[in-house]
């Protein structure tokens, strides 16, 4: 659980708004999604895998452009 503690004179808007930049810097949502549904462990390394790949390809048409 989350906790914001609101300081004197801070307004509401404020508050939540710091709220949502912890709350999304913490990660509640990525976990609950991720535990949403069992992955089996070679199908996620593979997808990390796929992933790296995709990450160096686009870094070298990036330096490629340049």
């Amino acid at each position: 659980m989350l906790i914001i503690n609101v300081k004197d004179n801070e307004s509401i808007e404020k508050a939540l708004k710091r709220y949502r930049r912890k709350y999304q810097r913490v990660g509640v949502l990525k976990e609950v999604r991720h535990r949403r549904e069992f992955t089996k462990p070679s199908v996620q390394r593979r997808h990390e895998v796929l992933k790296a790949v995709y990450k160096t390809k686009r870094l070298e048409e990036m330096e490629g452009e340049a």
